[in-house]
């Protein structure tokens, strides 16, 4: 009996099931980025047990848990139509801290004017994989 080709592949993931290149700070700035872009604000905050939001509506005191600040993102999102979102730099502050800064052009709904912010997102490092940590928008 002949073989005929049959291929195996197999893909060694690290423990904690996190893909070498979703471990760097530049990927999980692009998944953020992708979820913002969509209005998903559970894939932005992902598995962030506690977040720092700083946009309107919510209080910057203190970090609220995953739900809450789920909850806060998706109100934020509902009144404005995105236009673009660029990553514009990343930068590791720090061992375990990183930060990358996106330029963000949207609409409020219900207008025209397309107006501009910069969002800065804050991550953490956790068995082996950035999570958001804090999120702060400036106008």
């Amino acid at each position: 009996m002949r073989w005929r080709g049959v291929v195996l592949a197999l893909v060694a993931v690290p423990a904690g099931g996190v893909l070498p290149a979703q471990a760097t700070l530049q990927e999980a700035g692009r998944r953020a980025r992708e979820a913002w872009l969509v209005h998903d604000a559970p894939a932005f905050v992902g598995q962030s047990a506690s977040i720092v939001l700083q946009i309107p509506g919510a209080d910057p005191s203190s970090a609220l848990g995953r739900a809450q600040a789920v909850e806060l993102l998706r109100r934020h999102f509902q009144a404005v139509a995105e236009q673009g979102l660029t990553i514009t730099a990343v930068r590791e502050l720090e061992s375990g801290r990183g930060l990358v800064e996106l330029e963000r052009r949207y609409v409020v709904r219900g207008t025209s004017d397309v107006r501009r912010e910069t969002v800065f997102v804050g991550f953490r490092r956790v068995a082996g994989r950035w999570v958001v940590s804090e999120l702060r928008s400036a106008s």
